[in-house]
């Protein structure tokens, strides 16, 4: 995996996520509330109940980063 990356889209998941979901879990979170495919490409931030953390997703074309 390449550390930069130019991703197709960015997308921002506004609403709280609880950083203790896996990968999967916020793959699903993704598909369902963002109604978006995972593995496209694009970058998916998620932000904290505090807001002071991010976690990102990126579909890697053989695995999430």
């Amino acid at each position: 995996m390449s550390i930069f990356f130019e991703p197709r889209d960015v997308f921002l998941q506004r609403d709280a996520v609880d950083f203790r979901k896996s990968i999967v879990h916020l793959g699903a979170i993704v598909e369902q509330k963002l109604d978006r495919d995972a593995c496209t490409g694009a970058l998916f931030v998620f932000c904290n109940k505090a807001k002071n953390k991010l976690k990102l997703l990126y579909w890697d074309k053989c695995g999430f980063a």
